[in-house]
């Protein structure tokens, strides 16, 4: 989820922590654990700091390790140990408990999203991505900010957040009921579908779609139950080809393999070498395809510049790829 939902979720957290008596029976154990549900549901996202380094380690480690599950016991430990020192006499285990379930709540909810985590790394390395609700969901956010409200103005805090989660699991299961829908009905339409890769957009009755067979990809729109196809491209692995094996050699195009699990590939014959470039179909918008990796070589198979990202129009790809050369 975004940053915005995960800071009304650890609000969230917080006040609900006010049903155990604990937490309710102290202000200040009643701030500390608030203090530490806000803090601890946006630790896992620390490692947004690696894009200052660059994109490659963004995308590669991105919800990675600080959301692997090592992490979700050692953000809580953190956080309940600082605050116990800014805090002492303070009930540590209640305190360690609520700051867990929101670095949990935080790693839980991001799975559900097209971009997904490495949930359950270090047992399992591969993204955990259910394609169910959108990185950033309206009603989700508007739902905590009506509880805050409420909350604000008067009612317990801690059966306010209760009533308002309540209300997001009957959500959860309701955007899960649609999209299994949705890939019901794709695989009527595609019997030989060997994957189907769903992204939820800001409208319930629409959803972005990538129907891969042994032999096609497929990338549409299902809107009202309706499917509208963009656009279609033989399934072609990637071959054991000079020029790819060359070009998979660098760390963009690798990050970008590491992370995509639907895309196509291409490869251009320059005046002076060759270009790979690698598309991925599942974050179509308007016609164009922004998460790309594209690398150049010259003749003799060398890397001389690469770059992956989000890009949204082709004066921007020529700057960073004159930035990394």
């Amino acid at each position: 989820m975004d940053t915005g939902t995960h800071v009304v979720m650890g609000i969230a957290i917080g006040g609900l922590a006010t049903l155990d008596p604990a937490v309710s029976g102290s202000p200040t154990m009643t701030q500390a654990v608030m203090v530490g549900a806000i803090v601890g549901s946006q630790a896992p996202d620390l490692d947004t700091v690696l894009k200052i380094r660059n994109n490659s380690s963004y995308i590669r480690h991105h919800r990675g390790v600080t959301h692997s599950v090592p992490a979700w016991f050692i953000w809580p430990t953190l956080i309940t140990l600082a605050l116990a020192y800014m805090t002492p006499n303070v009930p540590l285990i209640n305190l360690w408990l609520w700051t867990f379930l929101a670095v949990f709540l935080h790693v839980f909810v991001d799975i559900f999203n097209a971009y997904g985590t490495k949930t359950f790394a270090p047992f399992k390395q591969k993204w955990l991505a259910l394609g169910v609700i959108n990185i950033f969901d309206p009603f989700i956010f508007i739902a905590h900010i009506v509880a805050i409200l409420l909350w604000r103005y008067g009612l317990h805090a801690g059966w306010t957040f209760l009533g308002l989660f309540v209300v997001l699991i009957f959500y959860y299961w309701w955007r899960i009921y649609e999209q299994r829908q949705v890939t019901k009905q794709l695989r009527t339409l595609h019997p030989d579908a060997t994957h189907i890769f769903t992204s939820p957009t800001f409208r319930w009755s629409q959803w972005h779609v990538v129907v891969r067979t042994r032999k096609k990809l497929y990338v549409a729109q299902v809107k009202s139950g309706k499917v509208n196809y963009f656009e279609t491209y033989p399934f072609e692995p990637i071959p054991d080809h000079p020029v790819i094996n060359a070009a998979r050699k660098d760390k963009n195009l690798s990050a970008f393999l590491s992370f995509s699990p639907t895309y196509r590939w291409e490869i251009h014959r320059e005046k002076q070498g060759y270009t790979v470039k690698f598309v991925d179909l599942r974050y179509r918008t308007k016609g164009y395809y922004p998460f790309i990796a594209i690398v150049k070589m010259d003749e003799d198979q060398q890397i001389l510049s690469s770059y992956t990202g989000w890009i949204y129009n082709t004066n921007t790809l020529q700057r960073k790829l004159e930035v990394a050369t």
